[in-house]
């Protein structure tokens, strides 16, 4: 007696559900880091002047002189995060704040360990979308289904279900 027909049988409900909850997934974990970094673009603005202190005093950004330096990473983090909720260039968002993210843990030396749990949770979250793309819940998703041709194995747009998702027998 195979086994296989009956593991598949008893898999495809909870694989299946967990398929279509992975966008949502997705979602909120775009939305999760693009609110951190939004949150400190935010407070950047509004504190300007300390801001620029910060980045004069506190902040050791290599090869930019300080005022640059506040300027482009609080422009950064008052764009990047609004493309990474949206999905829009998602892989690109994750990847500059990405970046970003390690350029912060290096120009600050006095972050301490709870800080530095912060950075690794939110670098660690950036590799998803960097990865595996921003998700079905995106408009870069939108856009490929409604003006790209399918990738190998896909049928508009969607990817290949999992071997588990359905009997292909």
């Amino acid at each position: 007696m195979n086994p296989i027909p009956t593991l598949r049988r008893l898999l495809r409900p909870p694989v299946t559900g967990l398929d279509r909850l992975a966008p949502l997934l997705d979602l909120g974990i775009r939305l999760y880091v693009a609110n951190v970094f939004w949150k400190a673009g935010l407070t950047k603005i509004q504190t300007w002047d300390s801001t620029l202190w910060l980045f004069e005093y506190e902040y050791q950004v290599p090869l930019l002189p300080p005022a640059t330096a506040a300027v482009l990473g609080t422009a950064a983090e008052l764009t990047l995060p609004v493309f990474l909720a949206l999905g829009l260039g998602g892989r690109m968002a994750a990847l500059a704040l990405f970046a970003f993210n390690i350029m912060a843990v290096v120009s600050y030396p006095g972050l301490n360990a709870v800080g530095m749990k912060d950075h690794v949770l939110w670098g660690a979250l950036l590799l998803v979308p960097l990865f595996h793309g921003p998700g079905r819940l995106s408009v870069d998703h939108f856009i490929r289904r409604r003006w790209w041709a399918p990738r190998p194995g896909e049928v508009q747009g969607r990817p290949p279900a999992s071997p588990l998702a359905a009997d292909r027998r």
